[in-house]
């Protein structure tokens, strides 16, 4: 017997008719259900609407893999074929979820632009096979109170029986939210990322008047199909990629940093174009172009530091001492250098620096973030400044371990451990950060390894 690939090779239609009529006959029960199932992880996996079962070209594309396959309706796979791979996979979730001695949650919440909808959403890590699990994800239509808030998390929690160890949970520095945890005395940790999206935001109010210029250029060439393709022919014409300007986001800060990247990246082609098409826009003069050069130079390491610690396949608390003062030092040496005359840029770097002062003050003394850093085996001591704030580290894991595992004695104390680490792990890169070098992305360590255990 052919194999159902080849049908389509065999030129006689009788021929293929006989082999159909054949194959008719082996497809059982049980492979019906096998391409059904198919079908559903494919919707589930690429999102895709339950409708595409009624499209035409999926029915086509469908009947010329296999003529015999009967497509189930909509409403089966609403109504049965998903539900049964997803009662399948929240069964081996909630497993996983309660073998975790110990967990973290990650919680959001945001409004759709599409539908101007309110969601909610909870993730759950464990260091059981490092993993996250998405544990709910819903539109939260109420008043976002700290009482809803907390009731909300409650109830999440208590379905997955993750109630009673909760280790840390992460969210923004709303006072609604950080409030919400309180209620029932949850380690609160805010993110790092919207630490430093409050930062930068309000450190670019001062880079207003030149950042407006260079969003309405960007913006004429989005919405004016002349400019638009005026500047892809210049670029064609200079020998450069044909690279679109992109626009900012206003609620997160390195979409600006992108927007200025992009525009200096075509700066010859923009002032080139402008000019041609005698655009109805200001001009940056020789001087902006200066300070958007030293904003973005001013701007690179927050960004990096944005992509590191957003990082969802590696272990991201115990960077975040070393990676906040890397970002203080560079920033006050860079305040500091001569090159820097510009005195808006300037003025960018005083709220810069002050912002993080407040924000990241007695960041060791943390009792989350300096465990995590001397716990890792490329920091230890290296992330601390403060020998105090070490030493009250090490003694607190001690006290854990000893309560943890009385019968049970260390290899070697976490004290008498070197300072770049211990079990051949190198001391990372990002150390020299700390005494004002460059901010590289090897100096950030971002190896994305995961720690040993």
């Amino acid at each position: 017997m052919y194999p159902l690939s080849q049908v389509g090779l065999l030129r006689d239609p009788q021929q293929r008719s006989l082999l159909w009529t054949s194959l008719c006959q082996s497809l059982s029960v049980a492979k019906q259900g096998q391409i059904d199932i198919a079908l559903a992880k494919i919707i589930a996996t690429n999102f895709q609407p339950f409708s595409i079962v009624e499209d035409r070209g999926f029915r086509n594309y469908s009947n010329s893999l296999n003529p015999i396959y009967t497509i189930p309706s909509r409403k089966t796979l609403s109504k049965s074929l998903i539900p049964q791979p997803y009662e399948s996979t929240q069964a081996s979730v909630r497993e996983r979820v309660q073998k975790a001695t110990a967990v973290c949650l990650t919680t959001d919440c945001w409004t759709s632009r599409v539908t101007n909808s309110s969601y909610m959403s909870f993730t759950c890590h464990f260091i059981e096979d490092f993993s996250s699990c998405l544990l709910d994800c819903f539109e939260f239509s109420d008043r976002h109170t700290s009482e809803n808030l907390a009731e909300e998390l409650l109830r999440v929690a208590r379905e997955w029986q993750v109630d009673g160890k909760v280790a840390c949970c992460v969210s923004d520095n709303a006072a609604n939210i950080t409030k919400a945890m309180n209620i029932f005395k949850w380690t609160n940790h805010p993110c790092l990322t919207h630490t430093i999206n409050l930062i930068v935001r309000d450190a670019l109010k001062v880079m207003k008047p030149t950042v407006d210029k260079v969003k309405a250029a960007v913006e004429y060439f989005h919405r004016n199909t002349v400019g638009a393709e005026k500047l892809k022919s210049t670029q064609r014409r200079m020998g450069m990629p044909e690279l679109r300007p992109k626009q900012d986001c206003t609620t997160r800060w390195n979409s600006t940093f992108y927007m200025l990247k992009r525009f200096l990246e075509s700066k010859d082609v923009i002032i080139s174009t402008l000019a041609i098409v005698n655009a109805p826009v200001d001009a940056l003069t020789q001087e902006k172009w200066e300070v958007v050069v030293e904003v973005c130079r001013v701007l690179e390491p927050f960004e990096q530091v944005t992509v590191e610690i957003s990082g969802e396949s590696n272990v991201t608390a115990s960077n975040m001492i070393l990676l906040c003062k890397g970002l203080q030092r560079i920033t006050a040496s860079r305040q500091r250098e001569a090159n820097v005359t510009t005195g808006h840029v300037t003025e960018l770097m005083d709220p810069l620096c002050s912002s993080m002062d407040r924000k990241f003050h007695r960041m060791e003394y943390n009792h989350m973030l300096s465990e995590t850093a001397a716990l890792d085996p490329r920091f230890k001591k290296l992330a601390f400044s403060d020998a105090r704030a070490i030493d009250e580290a090490l003694q607190r894991i001690t006290s854990a371990s000893g309560r943890d595992s009385p019968s049970s004695q260390l290899a070697q104390a976490p004290g008498q451990q070197e300072e770049g680490g211990s079990n051949g792990a190198e001391a990372p890169a990002v150390v020299p950060l700390l005494f004002g070098c460059c901010f590289t992305r090897e100096q950030l360590g971002m190896q994305h390894k995961r720690i040993p255990q």
